[in-house]
């Protein structure tokens, strides 16, 4: 099956030549590429998040798959919604499913479902993958789109998503997307996006689900960057850094209702 952009023209520009440019003016090319695990990016138009991602992923090395885990805003599939076959397509070509690693995941991951419907119009992986096309001419990704639930569920999503990827046993990359905090002010932003992003790089996962809970921080991809989390540590992962964070505001001008952007990577030190 072919997944086919939903929100080219919208997010971000539709036609080829418009979306290289465009990002040609956000990323750097000639910066050190660090390997990592996985790097948290925003989801936002490219307008106003762009910066923020263009950073992480020009500074992260870039191997031949990704795992690409994405908030789920429309409500519509699974709780875990994986698409294991066919293609992806972008104003700048089509992405390869790789059919092994996701087996490999449906097989270890108890709460995983072979899901199309979430991915259809989700937009928060789709944007993630001109940046990756900007850089890359072949590779293959796994998507998978997860609802909120509970610590428990995402924690063991998580460990088991890490025994997958072990057993696919070639270089990966995770990638979560989600922005941070939605329609307050720059303050209250700064303010809450800080307290998750100590969770992040303290590694702490069950940390940032009951601060974002407590806090009412609305970020809107808290499962799977919880998850992300928890792969991470099963991977290895002892080190993360906030490569960039910014704000709606610094583009649209208006400081009262703002929506935060972070771009962090995670690594083995």
């Amino acid at each position: 099956m072919k997944r086919n952009a939903a929100v080219a023209g919208q997010f971000y520009p539709g036609q080829k030549k418009s979306l290289i440019s465009m990002i040609s003016n956000m990323v750097t090319s000639d910066k050190e590429k660090k390997k990592s695990i996985c790097i948290i990016s925003p989801h936002a138009g490219y307008i106003y998040s762009g910066k923020v991602a263009a950073e992480v992923f020009s500074t992260s090395y870039l191997p031949d798959c990704f795992v690409i885990l994405g908030p789920n805003h429309t409500g519509f599939g699974s709780f875990f919604s994986v698409m294991t076959d066919g293609i992806w397509e972008t104003p700048l070509g089509q992405i390869q499913i790789n059919r092994e690693l996701s087996e490999l995941i449906m097989k270890n991951c108890e709460f995983a479902e072979d899901d199309i419907v979430a991915h259809k119009w989700e937009h928060s992986i789709e944007v993630q993958l001109p940046f990756i096309q900007y850089f890359k001419t072949d590779f293959s990704i796994v998507p998978i789109c997860i609802q909120m639930n509970s610590y428990e569920k995402l924690n063991e999503f998580g460990k088991n998503l890490a025994k997958a990827i072990k057993l696919f046993n070639r270089e990966s990359l995770i990638i979560a997307s989600t922005d941070m905090s939605h329609y307050v002010t720059q303050k209250i932003a700064e303010k809450k996006d800080h307290m998750a992003v100590e969770k992040i790089i303290n590694l702490d996962p069950k940390g940032l689900y009951e601060t974002v809970k407590k806090e009412n921080i609305s970020m809107c991809g808290i499962a799977p960057v919880t998850v992300a989390l928890s792969t991470s540590i099963e991977l290895g992962a002892n080190f993360a850094e906030l490569v960039k964070y910014a704000t709606s505001g610094e583009v649209s001008g208006d400081f009262d209702q703002v929506v935060g952007y972070a771009g962090i990577r995670i690594s083995k030190g």
